[in-house]
Order: C-alpha cells, then structure tokens, then sequence
C-alpha cells in the first residue's frame, strides 16, 4: 500500500497552495480582480489535498480521483477571477518600471502555484517515487534566448522554451547559449539581483546538462542520477521553509 501521507506530490502542491494564499494577501495587486473570491477558492483547496494525503491509494488513483478534479477547477475558477490567463500582463500593465520589479516574484509565485497543481496528475502517474525531486515538473527545455544579468557578469539569464510556454532561468553558467536543449526543474522562484528565476538548469560537475533527450515540454531521457541532487535539496528546503 503506498503511504500518501508521505508523497512529495502532495506535499509541494500543499505548500504551493499555502505560497499563493500569502502572496494573495500580501501584494499589492491593481486593477479590476476579486481578491475575496481567489482567496477563498484558494483556502477551499486544502480539505481536497488533505483527503488525497489520507486516501492511501495508488498515485495513478490519486490522478483520477474527485478530489484531482476539484483541483484543477479551483485553478481555472482562481484565473477567472484573476481576470483571465493573461491576469500577470495586466496586473503589470497598471505599474511602474520600479513597482513591477517588485512585483516580479509574487507574479513568479503565483505561476509555480498554479504549474505545481496543473502538473500534478502527470506527475502522479508516474507512480510509486518516493523522492523529493518528484513534487516538481522536470521537462525538456530549449534556450531561446541568452543575456548577461544587467548587474553582474557571473550570472545569464535565459528564457527557455518548455513548451506550452516560456519561463525564465538565472544560471551561473556562462558557457550557455541559444538553442541549447537542456533540462529545467520548475522550481519555487527565486530571485538573483532583481530578476526571478522560475527554475534551476539540471547539472552535475562540468555545468549545465545540454544536448538532453526528449521533446521540448517533455520528461528529459537518460539523465544521470547525480544531476537531479540539487534539486533534491531545494525541494526539501521549500517544504522546510
């Protein structure tokens, strides 16, 4: 029997869920959006993920189960009343150059939240893992475009192709370029000088992982074990945090 009490699945989409609640009540977002309603279709959430953790069921039943279901709406029903799936442009769109850069990473969060929930069948139907590496989606990315950070020359900023849409990663790798096909976790964002980093480039010794298999959007192939590690270790921070 696979103890669901324990699976990271459902513990990052938890935390995620508790992220996007603060962030909700915290930020000063404007414009024409129902904060009450996103807020309570947001604390309506936790009574599903909680009878998931209790279910003690297959991850594969999990995916498939009401609970899931109620989940994936209260997502949808979370950006209705956000104004809609370009909600982010237009929150943006009522600021200033210095008010949307503080805004960066509560809009970043917001994304993760609602990734972290959208993913998580897929990710249940992977099965019995039990890692933390597995309660975030890893894909298969493509660079799109590279830039050095405008305030330091040690960091690169790429925007990358995930396939149904495009996030950005801060990486300390210099040697990374355009069309560079590598492996993305979707990590909680962090912010390295100003600007969020929606993910980490997986790598294990001599810098990023390029030339990954498999389509863009997609679960990277053959990747070695050691390359998932510090992901591994920023999941259980999240969760700790």
């Amino acid at each position: 029997m696979w103890d669901t009490s324990k699976d990271y699945r459902l513990k990052v989409a938890e935390k995620a869920v508790e992220q996007f609640i603060r962030v909700v009540e915290g930020s000063n977002l404007r414009g024409s959006w129902n904060k009450k309603q996103v807020r309570l279709i947001a604390k309506n959430m936790n009574p599903d993920i909680q009878t998931m953790y209790y279910s003690y069921v297959s991850p594969q039943e999990l995916a498939k189960t009401p609970q899931m279901d109620n989940l994936l709406k209260s997502v949808d029903d979370i950006i209705e009343n956000l104004g809609g799936e370009d909600y982010s442009k237009k929150f943006l769109g009522e600021l200033n150059r210095e008010e949307r850069e503080k805004l960066d990473l509560p809009l970043s969060r917001m994304k993760f939240f609602f990734n972290t929930i959208r993913g998580l069948p897929d990710r249940l139907m992977l099965g019995e893992i039990d890692d933390p590496v597995i309660g975030v989606d890893i894909k298969v990315g493509e660079l799109v475009s590279v830039s050095k950070h405008p305030d330091t020359d040690t960091l690169m900023v790429c925007n990358v192709n995930i396939g149904k849409r495009a996030i950005t990663v801060i990486t300390n790798d210099t040697s990374v370029k355009d069309n560079d096909k590598v492996a993305v976790a979707l990590l909680p964002p962090s912010v390295f000088m100003g600007i969020s980093s929606e993910g980490m480039f997986l790598g294990a010794g001599e810098g990023v992982l390029k030339d990954v298999e498999g389509e863009i959007g997609s679960l990277p192939q053959h990747v070695d074990v050691a390359a998932f590690n510090e992901t591994r270790n920023l999941v259980d921070q999240f969760l700790k945090d």
